[in-house]
């Protein structure tokens, strides 16, 4: 008999539906019967390509003694985290208090208010490795909240005193500078692994934010050295097992400090920060691996994460038959059996597959040693190697299709499609890719017409269904992403829908007394804590993209209110981007923004002329950390379908711009001031910084 959750569209939730544990989703139901019933509150959170949320459901979920102690003693709640950040940040910050470490599954008891108490992650069900097994937790949990309740109002008290202070740090109206910047670089350069690549050891995560640091302190011409560290990063990601060889794509993390065995989970959000980061260091080198390796990720997404639609799906799990990883790996009978004889060999021998295997029994694939050595050890020509490995890579994937794949997560979540939209418009523009471009589009249309229907913004979408208002991170995330659209295609419709959702965000989010965005919207629901994440861990936090973003935003329209706002918190948090520069990589790319001096480009003329084309292609071809770019062809542009409070009627950068001699014509500005218009690509190269 299905639970309450048969009737939820998450997925991670769908997966509990059929549990015998009395499941409620997070609601005032719930709550409410917790009040009424006086039982404490069994908080679970995880999410779809959780490994370990999968086994402890196996285990204790699913097990019918189990479930009926939880039935018994307490009320008890699932949640997506993907849906729910909210909750899952001020619990995961009680969970860390509590027992100094966090992780999913997350286990917290709550009181009826919903203040926790006590809490953990994952728990066995017997007795294990020095770890109560959950029966015996349960029972211990569930009496000691009836029969010592002034204790639980004494550590709930405590517990609830401390949590949220991320949340009211005080202003610090610090003068800003790019002192920050130096120092940050200086702790990233004395953890970096200088072997193998990546800040720190095993587990190793791949930290793209990090990593674009350290490419716009090259950029900047501050140190060579950043660009070295950043190209080994990359190298090593590129041809570890981290990333699918076969398909393209980057799992969540390697398990070693190689880039050799990964989690196998692919998560949307991060190969959108990856393929931005791979586009970004191809515009800096001109390398083509890292524009084959920004390619490779994108079209996996279209091909295996993208919704008719045109949403992107979230995740796909670790798993497939229940084991870890089977999907994925090879043996070289396998292969053999796919390419013959021939080719098998050349082929295994290129992406380091043996006998005995490099994960239990099998083989991850990876590349040892660049193509042209290993071609000349083999004796064979560059030519016929490459051939071979593309012609391999092809029938593999073709093979490996009909294998059970993983779960596949298929809802939208609006922050991560925001993430994952900027990174189709700016590869389109930098690789003169379309197809790409009309992915953005299509992507830019289906959230403002599918997630926004009644003007707010919401977070996740499946099967037809929109829902949940969304966070500080979808309004922050989705507008940045049009933003990126709108330079990419120059059509005005996307900057004024990117303008009307920063607006929204601004009264929805920000707090004039803390100076501060906060992660809910005035119109959420009460929390114990009003959460404000402000680190940038596997994805940017919601505030560092709408400083970012208003940054940009105001250099676009002029309006310095735009600028306040996005000041006022890096002032804030200026000491911690130095202290702590692995989690606030987003916060030093806008503070780096705001410190410097960003290039204003505008380009005026039709947009199907191929002299426009060459002009934007100049722009968007080489790495500028730090531009905005506008555009215009001369006519009046329509009124846009998505606007909200009418179409931007004025863009400072354009103002008093034409067209010189009828010819496509760039200006390229700082500060509002201009050099001369040029209609030559190599005269707007050498003003562009050579």
């Amino acid at each position: 008999m299905p639970n309450r959750l048969i009737n939820e569209t998450s997925p991670y939730l769908l997966q509990h539906a059929n549990n015998p544990v009395d499941w409620y989703s997070w609601g005032e139901e719930a709550l409410e019967r917790a009040k009424r019933e006086n039982k404490p509150i069994l908080l679970s959170i995880g999410y779809s390509a959780c490994h370990w949320c999968h086994v402890m459901e196996r285990e204790s979920f699913e097990n019918e003694a189990i479930a009926a102690l939880m039935n018994q003693h307490f009320v008890n709640i699932k949640v997506d985290r993907e849906e729910r950040p909210d909750l899952d940040a001020v619990y995961m910050e009680a969970v860390q208090m509590l027992t100094g470490s966090g992780g999913w599954p997350m286990t917290v008891f709550l009181t009826p208010e919903g203040k926790p108490f006590y809490g953990g992650t994952y728990f066995p069900p017997v007795d294990r490795h020095n770890m109560p097994g959950f029966p015996r937790l349960l029972e211990s949990v569930a009496g000691s909240y009836h029969n010592n309740r002034s204790e639980i109002d004494r550590v709930t008290g405590q517990i609830t005193e401390q949590m949220g202070r991320t949340a009211h740090m005080p202003k610090t109206g610090a003068k800003l500078g790019d002192g920050s910047i130096h120092t940050a670089y200086s702790a990233l350069a004395t953890n970096f692994d200088y072997q193998n690549g990546g800040v720190g050891g095993a587990p190793k995560f791949p930290q793209a934010m990090t990593l674009e640091v350290l490419l716009r302190y090259y950029a900047h011409g501050h140190n060579d050295r950043a660009l070295e560290m950043l190209e080994l990063t990359l190298q090593k990601m590129a041809q570890g097992g981290i990333y699918d060889q076969i398909a393209g794509g980057f799992h969540r993390y390697s398990t070693d400090t190689y880039w050799l065995v990964p989690h196998f989970e692919k998560m949307l959000y991060d190969n959108a920060l990856l393929a931005r980061l791979y586009i970004n260091a191809h515009q800096a080198t001109g390398r083509g691996m890292y524009r084959r390796i920004a390619e490779e990720t994108l079209d996996y997404v279209l091909r295996e994460m993208t919704g008719l639609h045109g949403g992107f799906f979230s995740a796909t799990d670790a798993d497939s038959e229940g084991e870890e990883g089977k999907f994925f790996v090879w043996t070289p009978d396998e292969i053999e059996s796919v390419l013959g004889s021939e080719e098998a060999p050349i082929f295994s021998g290129f992406f380091g597959v043996t006998k005995g295997g490099n994960f239990e029994g099998q083989n991850i694939l990876n590349i040892p040693e660049n193509a042209t050595d290993f071609a000349k050890e083999q004796g064979i020509e560059l030519d016929r190697l490459i051939d071979i490995v593309q012609r391999g890579k092809i029938a593999l994937r073709e093979v490996r299709q009909l294998r059970v794949p993983p779960l596949l997560d298929d809802k939208v979540l609006a922050s991560w499609n925001g993430l994952m939209l900027r990174a189709f418009a700016e590869a389109g523009a930098a690789f003169d890719r379309q197809d790409y471009i009309d992915a953005a589009i299509k992507n830019a249309t289906f959230l403002l017409r599918e997630m926004k229907p009644a003007g707010r913004l919401l977070r996740t979408y499946r099967e037809g269904q929109a829902k949940l208002p969304g966070f500080l991170e979808d309004c922050s995330f989705v507008a940045d992403g049009l933003l990126a659209l709108y330079e990419s295609t120059f059509d005005l419709q996307w900057l004024t829908a990117a303008i009307d959702l920063a607006d929204e965000m601004i009264d929805l989010f920000w707090d004039e007394g803390a100076g501060a965005f906060y992660d809910t919207g005035s119109d959420h629901e009460v929390l114990v804590v009003r959460p404000r994440d402000v680190f940038d861990n596997a994805q940017p936090c919601g505030g560092s993209v709408a400083s970012d973003l208003l940054l940009r935003l105001a250099v676009v329209t002029g309006n310095d209110g735009y600028t306040q706002k996005a000041v006022t918190p890096m002032q804030t948090l200026n000491e911690l981007m130095s202290r702590a520069p692995a989690g606030m990589g987003r916060w030093l790319a806008a503070l780096d923004f705001y410190v410097s001096v960003p290039k204003e480009i505008a380009i005026i003329g039709p947009a199907d002329d191929p002299a426009t084309r060459q002009l934007a292609g100049t722009v968007f071809g080489r790495y500028l950390a730090n531009r905005v770019v506008v555009g215009a062809d001369g006519e009046k542009s329509p009124q846009p379908p998505f606007a909200k409070r009418g179409s931007v009627n004025t863009i400072p950068l354009l103002e008093g711009r034409g067209m010189v001699d009828g010819k496509p014509t760039a200006y390229v500005c700082e500060n509002y001031a201009c050099q001369l218009p040029v209609t030559d690509s190599e005269a707007l190269a050498v003003q562009l910084g050579g």
